[in-house]
C-alpha cells in the first residue's frame, strides 16, 4: 500500500461508536427520582388541602368527638320469683295493725307470708328507718333485692348465721307503705333485665 499508514500484522482495528450504556442507566435512575419525589410531594399537598383524608370539624380540626355506643344488652339475672320466697313481717313501731297490713299487702302481689307480729327486743323501737330487710348471706344478691323492690329504702341486712331461706320485713318508724304496686314491678323488671349502660368510643 503506497499511503502513509501502513498496517501491520494479521488483526485489524474495529471502528465503531462508543458505548453509552452506563450513562443510560445514571440517566434512569435520575429520572426515576425525579419522579418520586415529584410524587411524593403532590401527595403531600393533596393531604394538606383534603386534611389527610379525616373528616375536618367546625373548628378546623379532626373529627375526633367522643362517640356514644350502647353495649351488648347484658344477660338475664336468674332471680327467684315472689311466690318462692317466704317473708316475716314484724312491727318494730309503736303503731298497731302494721304487721298484718303489710304482710296482707305482699300476698296480693305474690309473696309468702311466715310469721307476723312484733319485732323482738333486738329491733323493736330501734328502727328509725322505713324498715329492714333481713335475710341469709346466699339471699344478698337473690331474694333480698327482689323484696326490696317493695320497699325500696329499707336497709339490707344479712346474718351468716341465720338458718332458712326465709326474710325479715321489719317495719321500722318512718314507714308510711310499701312501694305502690306498678313502680314495684317496673323496679322488678329492671332487676331481672338491667339496661345495657353506654360505652364513649372516640372517633379517631
Amino acid at each position: 500500500m503506497g499511503g502513509k499508514y501502513r498496517i501491520k500484522g494479521n488483526k485489524y482495528p474495529r471502528m465503531r461508536r462508543p458505548r453509552r450504556r452506563g450513562r443510560l442507566v445514571v440517566l434512569g435512575v435520575a429520572s426515576a427520582a425525579v419522579l418520586g419525589v415529584g410524587g411524593w410531594g403532590t401527595l403531600q399537598l393533596i393531604d394538606v388541602f383534603t386534611g389527610g383524608g379525616g373528616k375536618a370539624s367546625a373548628a378546623g380540626g379532626t373529627d375526633c368527638a367522643p362517640r356514644t355506643k350502647a353495649s351488648a344488652s347484658p344477660s338475664a339475672r336468674a332471680l327467684p320469683e315472689p311466690r318462692t320466697i317466704t317473708v316475716n313481717v314484724f312491727n318494730a313501731t309503736t303503731r298497731s295493725g302494721l304487721a298484718k297490713k303489710t304482710a296482707d299487702e305482699l300476698k296480693k302481689r305474690g309473696f309468702k307470708i311466715g310469721d307476723v307480729g312484733n319485732a323482738t327486743k333486738q329491733y323493736d323501737k330501734k328502727v328509725k328507718g322505713p324498715g329492714v330487710l333481713l335475710g341469709p348471706s346466699s339471699a344478698l344478691d337473690t331474694s333480698l333485692p327482689v323484696l326490696g323492690t317493695q320497699l325500696p329504702d329499707a336497709e339490707r341486712r344479712t346474718d351468716a348465721a341465720r338458718k332458712g331461706a326465709a326474710l325479715d320485713l321489719v317495719i321500722g318508724d318512718a314507714f308510711k307503705e310499701l312501694a305502690k304496686k306498678p313502680d314495684a314491678d317496673r323496679a322488678l323488671t329492671k332487676l331481672a333485665r338491667p339496661e345495657p349502660a353506654p360505652s364513649s368510643k372516640k372517633g379517631c
